[in-house]
């Protein structure tokens, strides 16, 4: 059987997040739905105890007057994140997830935005929302085992008003707000509906179950985390480890023995590249490569021996670990390819907090490692108005999509037209079906002989040098009406120790870098070539998800 032909997933229906819990608590009962650190051990917390913790806090929640009303919450991944966005989401009102990045002023514009009437915060939030314009604020670490133990005896006693709630699974449930990355953000108005369709869709692609232990690691406030590192999971059966942070993903890997981890294409590139580096620093750069040789030979006969040949590379990533999946950002398709060589699977998605949020998946059975995916069961993806090459916006249809932008009709109308969701992403679709992005409506410069010019498609191949970190393309206006193609690059310092030795200069780094860009534009057609080249010392300003915000750099450069 072809990797196309292979069958969905068989997965249970869920009409809602309250049935997808319930479903899972009852099939999962004593499994450990959770790992969470105690003195420094991973402790399980069981599906009937998440069950137990959500009835008894959106018990006492109701009680205390929230029925329907908004409540934000902020702080780190945690438990008492998790069961805070279940019981509200669940019956108490309506969950608005907040950025812990960002600071007071922020977050208190986007509370006036979404008029939040309580927020539960993490002890290290606390600065965050000292000023916010709130009267109820309640602390996880203090306040919230108070309203657990309110709950548990209301329930006791026989309250049942958080039980009998009604799910209606098209009203409002969920305020999301964008990442903000071309523009301002803008809060996502989204449904059960919408989650319990994207994940029935994933879940049936690609094969998550109760024998996974999934790490953690990106903030779970944003929608890609949310759905596909949270949410997900409960309705698998799986079980969720919390890291320590980015500098203990492999000692946390070992500890929870995870076999799943989801994460940025950055991410996934420094564990690939740090593998490569490690053996041609210990001088097994040449036996890997040949046991690379050796796996594929072996696998075209059907036999399967990864794990034995790259059996130090697997330990060093806590021995259990069979999958990552990459989204926000398109992976380096060699990364991907790599990963699979070594016998972990890598494969990527697409999705924006509009679609909660996936739209398009690659399948671990039926992958294009350049694409962003197929489209999930159920979900249409077409292209508006493809030009020569097929390329034009990308439209998504189904049940995953919003409802709207919250108290933003305007903005509304202009994203939905006549039922479909104008992603404001480039892209094509292949004979297959697959979608691949070529970059932002937003981003295009546009030549003066009509020429469409997508940064990030630049961007992709000028990072994949060993001296650029990160970069970013831009076009600059000329006075005939043309655009002069920019970047800003961000050097891999160490790397540059490398190559130009300890003692380089300015000047060095700066013709090293633009060596590298003309090792890019050799290989681009003469209208995308990059004219001017910009070293930064400072990071780019980014969003939690480690995405550059664009609108705010391009500002500061035409305010300098």
């Amino acid at each position: 059987m072809k990797a196309s032909e292979r069958p969905l997933y068989e997965v249970a229906k869920i009409r809602d997040i309250r049935d997808m819990l319930r479903q899972s608590v009852e099939k999962f009962a004593d499994k450990a739905a959770f790992l969470s650190k105690v003195d420094g051990k991973y402790e399980p917390i069981t599906y009937k105890q998440v069950g137990e913790d959500v009835n008894a806090l959106g018990t006492a929640l109701i009680a205390r007057g929230f029925e329907g009303k908004k409540i934000a919450v902020i702080g780190e991944n945690r438990y008492e994140w998790d069961i805070t966005y279940l019981a509200v989401v669940c019956g108490a009102g309506i969950i608005v997830p907040m950025d812990k990045e960002l600071p007071p002023q922020e977050v208190n514009q986007l509370i006036e935005t979404a008029g939040v009437d309580a927020i539960v915060y993490a002890p290290k939030s606390e600065k965050a929302i000292a000023s916010a314009p709130v009267e109820h604020k309640f602390n996880m670490e203090t306040d919230i085992p108070v309203l657990l133990e309110e709950g548990r005896k209301l329930l006791s006693e026989g309250d049942t008003r958080f039980l009998d709630v009604e799910i209606d699974p098209e009203a409002m449930q969920i305020l999301l707000f964008t990442s903000g990355t071309t523009s301002s953000a803008k809060a996502v108005m989204l449904c059960h509906r919408n989650i319990a369709e994207n994940l029935m869709g994933m879940c049936s692609m690609l094969y998550i179950g109760p024998d996974d232990v999934f790490l953690s690691v990106l903030p779970i406030h944003h929608t890609y985390e949310c759905t596909c590192g949270f949410l997900c999971q409960l309705y698998r059966g799986t079980t969720v480890a919390y890291s320590d942070g980015l500098r203990y993903i492999t000692k946390n890997l070992a500890e929870c023995k995870a076999t799943m981890m989801l994460g940025v294409p950055l991410l996934l590139e420094t564990m690939y590249n740090k593998i490569w580096k490690s053996a041609e620093k210990s001088g097994r750069a040449k036996k890997l490569r040949m046991g690379i040789k050796i796996s594929r030979a072996l696998l075209k006969l059907g036999i399967d021996k990864r794990k034995v040949i790259f059996k130090e590379i697997h330990a060093t990533l806590g021995g259990n670990l069979r999958m990552l999946i990459a989204g926000a950002a398109a992976i380096d398709p060699k990364v991907a390819e790599g990963l699979r060589d070594f016998g972990i699977e890598a494969v990527q998605g697409y999705g924006l907090t509009e679609c909660a949020p996936i739209a398009a998946l690659n399948r671990d059975c039926n992958y294009r490692d350049a694409a962003a995916g197929l489209p999930l069961p159920g979900v249409e993806i077409k292209i508006d108005d493809p030009d020569e090459n097929g390329i034009g916006e990308i439209l998504i249809c189904g049940k995953n999509v919003m409802i709207g932008y919250y108290n933003n009709p305007e903005a509304t109308a202009e994203a939905i037209q006549d039922g479909w969701f104008h992603s404001g992403d480039y892209g094509y679709i292949d004979e297959d079906g697959f979608v691949y992005i070529t970059g932002r409506k937003k981003n295009v410069i546009v030549t003066k002989n009509g020429k469409n010019i997508f940064p990030e498609e630049i961007e992709t191949y000028l990072n994949r040098q060993p001296i650029v970190a990160e970069s970013m393309v831009y076009g600059i206006d000329l006075p005939d009406g043309d655009a002069l193609i920019a970047v800003q690059v961000l050097p891999d310092f160490e790397e540059a120790k490398n190559i130009l030795g300890e003692n380089y200069t300015d000047a060095d780094m700066q013709k090293a870098v633009e060596d590298a860009v003309k090792a890019v534009n050799d290989s681009l057609q003469g209208y995308k070539r990059v004219s001017k080249v910009i070293v930064r010392k400072e990071d780019f300003e980014k969003t939690t998800t480690k995405k550059i915000k664009r609108h705010i750099e391009i500002a500061k450069m035409k305010n300098a």
